[in-house]
């Protein structure tokens, strides 16, 4: 399974993960110089033997003609700097693994087949970048015995014989007996430490994957938590919107039904004691209550779908609020005064249903509760407030406890950081200060 990062290596954020891209550029610059010596002294030996005159017998040694001179550390440094670049593409997928290390296999065999099969560890290379990616153990292991049978079979005798290669033996005979033995020590000098560098950085990569497997265990216990404390949340934060709209909407049918109800009830009262006075006065009274109370309906509609007062959507706030004392002194007889002095343009919705429902409540108040004959409402603007004020000439009340209605019209001052003060000393009052968000003071005409 291919489980590589974003950028298909190691993540470096740590030191020991990066170790090992370190060690991966000794072993390219170690492999560089044992590849580059290596041809230097095939090349040394190829112009000897020709200026010494003893081609003839390297000529029956090797069995053919070997490579020019010059061409040796040209091939070598070309399919050296290919395999260096082939090493810094990144693979995104298990085919562009496979077709990259295939390639990089490809350019190892022609440099050792360039050197006379003098040096094949630059194949540990081939392995060092596989096991750079997070790939499964299994398709790790595959790589690595796959490109160990190769290193192994390239070693072997038979394979120079077969693909008719003069092996580098042949080119060390032109140096004398103890210089040849200092080439053979020298090279198999490095070839081991190029072994040991290997190693140490097989060591480093498993410390690196088995250290980004703790930290990622450890990522995937905190994500876990988090998990769990965000299904908390989430089910904290359904309980309090199914709280948040159970109020809304026992405030919505307060407001809409509690007024409409108010002003039937008052008007069938005086309807009854106009029945045997003026039958056509009270005829008129029950027409204004059927108004009332459609508009009752369509706002308990509108409440429902969580919409504005129906009034609202129609309208100006100032039409707004004198159609609700109009309608509410036509279906009462109540004498309730209207006065406005500040502008009311400008105000968001928030602010307009607020004062809307202020009006609605306090007159459905004074009405039900007061028993109210006159109303008087007055609205203006004082600095950075909206001042309304609403009082009746009803029983008031002295020692006022808040009911559902109040309690409501609080909560939605609250809202827009307002304020609500209340006396039913001599009647009953209502004084509600909001601040204003919206335009300069304005004064109506």
């Amino acid at each position: 399974m291919w489980i590589a990062g974003s950028d298909g290596r190691l993540p470096d954020n740590q030191i020991l993960v990066r170790m090992p891209e370190f060690f991966m550029r000794i072993l390219l610059m170690l492999n560089f110089l044992i590849i580059i010596t290596m041809s230097a002294f095939m090349v040394r030996s190829l112009l000897g033997t020709v200026h010494s005159g003893e081609a003839a017998a390297f000529l029956e040694a090797a069995g053919h003609v070997p490579i020019e001179a010059g061409k040796i550390p040209v091939m070598v440094v070309i399919l050296y700097s290919s395999l260096v670049i082939l090493t810094t593409v990144i693979c995104n997928n298990h085919w562009e693994l496979f077709a990259k290390a295939c390639g990089e296999c490809i350019l190892v065999a022609a440099i050792s087949v360039t050197l006379g099969m003098g040096y094949t560890g630059a194949m540990f290379l081939v392995i060092a970048d596989v096991i750079r990616y997070k790939i499964d153990w299994k398709e790790r292991a595959l790589y690595i015995v796959s490109v160990s049978m190769l290193y192994i079979i390239m070693n072997t005798e038979m394979v120079w014989k077969s693909l008719n290669i003069i092996p580098v033996d042949v080119y060390w005979t032109y140096y004398s007996i103890d210089f040849r033995g200092l080439l053979t020590a020298g090279f198999s000098t490095l070839k081991l430490i190029n072994i040991f560098v290997f190693i140490f950085y097989v060591v480093i990569i498993a410390l690196a994957q088995m250290s980004e497997a703790d930290r990622i265990y450890s990522l995937n216990l905190k994500l876990q938590a988090a998990n769990s404390q965000l299904e908390k949340y989430a089910k904290e934060s359904a309980h309090n919107a199914e709280i948040q709209e159970r109020n809304r909407l026992a405030r919505e049918i307060h407001d809409t039904i509690g007024h409409s109800l108010t002003g039937i009830v008052t008007g069938i009262e005086a309807s009854i004691m106009l029945m045997d006075i003026d039958a056509g006065a009270a005829k008129k009274q029950m027409q204004a209550i059927e108004e009332v109370a459609r508009a009752g309906i369509t706002d308990v509609r509108q409440s429902v779908r969580a919409l504005r007062p129906d009034v609202l959507e129609n309208n100006k706030l100032e039409d707004a609020l004198k159609k609700i004392v109009n309608d509410m002194r036509a279906s009462t007889g109540v004498d309730i005064k209207y006065e406005n002095l500040a502008h009311l343009e400008g105000m968001s919705e928030d602010e307009e249903d607020t004062v809307y429902r202020i009006f609605q409540e306090s007159i459905t108040n004074s009405i039900r509760h007061g028993k109210a004959t006159r109303i008087e409402c007055f609205m203006r603007r004082e600095e950075n407030y909206l001042h309304i004020t609403i009082s009746d000439n009803g029983i008031g009340c002295k020692d006022v406890t808040q009911g559902f209605g109040l309690h409501h019209m609080q909560e939605r001052l609250n809202l827009l950081q307002g304020e609500l003060n209340y006396s039913g000393e001599n009647g009953f009052v209502v004084d509600v200060k909001i601040p204003v968000r919206w335009g300069k003071e304005k004064w109506n005409d």
